[in-house]
């Protein structure tokens, strides 16, 4: 599949970079000794945790909303999430001065959620899963007339998430090996057009968490497979594959690779004791698979996309093993 076949490309990415940029700054790419010492690597870590709402996802959010018609400004929009692009949603509307509506699961973490209220969304909470809270969006989108983001199957949010790797290529070009984590899959779909673009020779590696494997098995199997998510990175836990992040993924990513929940939550700590920053579960889910596939990578350039920071306090308590 050439680029031109892709249903984003690198053009898209530029005209994203142009747009975001009079409310988004680029985020810091960092390389630190102790981290490149405790795992044996050269180590390239890009601090999405640095965004305004402390996660990549507010790039495509951003760019989605600025660039829609004033009919639909005027509908407002809705969305389901477990945190992350709820509060993309949330930015961006108040940014255009939009109604934005987000579903969330029971149980979905409280410090995103208050965020995505602080922003200004409507929030409702609705059924055990993301999956739930998405099926309910989709039914309240269709009944209502709102403008219905969807996490992963919007060419807008991909192009928007895609800037970070541009970033990351403008401060280390020479990167050999680039981790995504993946929860419906934007991120690294947005990673895969650039890289192809810029640097065909950088490998780009989803990472997803052992216990929601959904998107890992049906990259591999070349087809939609469901599977269960349970894991404490609730970013990743997507049991359903996204259709747009796929095509992408299965034309330009190089490969896959699970991680458990001790790989990540140890990853969290790395990042603690070694760059003194907090990641959340699935931001930290791209340093657990360079620790853990350290041997097979001495001598490259490894970068890895530290997503999000929005670890909830009890979270942090967990990792630590406090009472």
């Amino acid at each position: 599949m050439t680029e031109d076949d892709l249903p984003v490309t690198l053009a898209d990415v530029l005209a994203a970079r142009r747009r975001i940029a009079p409310y988004l700054r680029p985020t810091p790419t960092h390389r630190y000794p102790s981290l490149d010492r405790e795992l044996g690597l050269e180590v390239w870590v890009k601090h999405e945790n640095h965004q305004p709402v402390g996660a990549f996802k507010v790039r495509g959010g951003v760019n989605l909303i600025a660039r829609m018609p004033a009919e639909q400004r005027a509908a407002g929009v809705i969305a389901a999430s477990t945190g992350n692009h709820g509060q993309s949603v949330a930015f961006a509307a108040r940014l255009f001065g939009v109604h934005a509506i987000v579903a969330v699961p029971e149980g979905a973490n409280p410090t995103k959620v208050q965020a995505m209220r602080d922003l200004g969304a409507e929030v409702v909470v609705h059924g055990e899963s993301y999956d739930d809270a998405r099926l309910w969006v989709e039914e309240e989108a269709a009944r209502r007339g709102y403008r219905y983001i969807h996490s992963g199957n919007e060419p807008d949010l991909i192009a928007g998430v895609g800037t970070l790797t541009f970033e990351m290529l403008e401060v280390q070009p020479e990167l050999d090996v680039l981790f995504v984590p993946v929860g419906g899959g934007s991120g690294a779909a947005g990673a895969a057009i650039v890289a192809g673009a810029l640097r065909p020779g950088l490998r780009v590696v989803g990472v997803q968490a052992e216990g929601a494997p959904a998107a890992y098995l049906s990259w591999k199997q070349g087809r939609p497979v469901e599977a269960p998510a349970h894991t404490f990175a609730e970013g990743l836990a997507t049991g359903v594959p996204f259709e747009l992040p796929q095509r992408i993924l299965r034309a330009r990513l190089d490969d896959f690779v699970l991680v458990s929940d001790e790989d990540i939550q140890a990853a969290v700590r790395l990042y603690l004791e070694h760059t003194h920053n907090l990641a959340e579960g699935a931001g930290a889910a791209a340093l657990a698979a360079a620790r853990r596939h350290a041997d097979g990578l001495r001598g490259r350039r490894v970068g890895v996309v530290l997503s999000g920071g929005n670890l909830s306090p009890e979270q942090l308590r967990e990792v630590l093993g406090c009472a």
